[in-house]
């Protein structure tokens, strides 16, 4: 039995509606942890803010309700993938890198060492001068060159 629906409106907002209770339209999606846990922990919210279902694991969704809250949350959260490093960043802060993203090549300032994170054994995440957050999912599946840049500043 399902303890609730998960559907888009004429409109194009999403809409929750509970096994027993009202329809509340205009909800979206939160990661409490979106570094640590990206897929876990998600509270869906109403137009003001306010929490009017828990997500533990998307997991324990079905599919359609699981695509409509990865969709929601991709559309809310900017993160571009890093690819690979284009340039050798200076050793000097600030550093500019210059990279190849899922979404196109880009050049962004990096303050400190501080702004690049490991986040797990292979995943990074680098936050530049502008706090836009790049993600590194796998740092095994980047070029050799990519490799040795991100490990000078880790």
């Amino acid at each position: 039995m399902k303890e609730f629906r998960l559907e888009r409106d004429e409109e194009g907002q999403l809409v929750f509606t509970p096994a027993e209770g009202e329809a509340v339209a205009g909800v979206y999606p939160v990661r409490a942890f979106p570094l640590s846990a990206p897929g876990r922990c998600i509270s869906i919210c109403d137009e003001q803010g306010h929490e009017v279902w828990w997500i533990e694991s998307l997991e324990e969704l079905d599919d359609e309700a699981r695509a409509l809250v990865e969709s929601e949350l991709a559309q809310r959260e900017f993160i571009p993938v890093i690819l690979r490093v284009l340039n050798t960043p200076a050793q000097t802060e600030p550093a500019t890198w210059q990279v190849e993203t899922d979404r196109g090549v880009t050049t962004f300032e990096v303050e400190s060492e501080d702004s690049v994170h490991r986040r797990g054994p292979n995943r990074v995440s680098i936050v530049d001068s502008r706090g836009i957050r790049y993600e590194i999912p796998d740092t095994r599946r980047l070029d050799a060159h990519s490799r040795r840049v991100l490990e000078r500043f880790l």
